[in-house]
């Protein structure tokens, strides 16, 4: 019983953790800065024009579609709740 009840404990603070990396800024500053590197090294190679600033726009992309997912989850919850 003691073992179950432990093994219970480690795998929630598993969860826990994994939800807050899910939801941390610094995996969002990690995601975005790859994304960044990858697309400016995309436009180098095709030779599209100001490939850094150009890359800028998928990155700016991202953190905003981040931002607003919380606001779009808080009003899912609230509709899935009240029926």
């Amino acid at each position: 019983m003691k073992k179950e009840i432990s093994q219970i404990n480690e795998r929630n603070k598993r969860v826990e953790l994994d939800k807050a990396w899910e939801t941390s800024k610094t995996r969002r500053a990690i995601i975005s800065i790859i994304t960044y590197v990858m697309v400016v090294l995309f436009l180098y190679l095709i030779r599209a024009p100001y490939p850094f600033l150009n890359a800028l726009i998928p990155m700016i992309g991202f953190i905003f579609s981040t931002l607003t997912l919380q606001m779009f989850k808080k009003i899912w919850i609230k509709k899935l709740y009240k029926n």
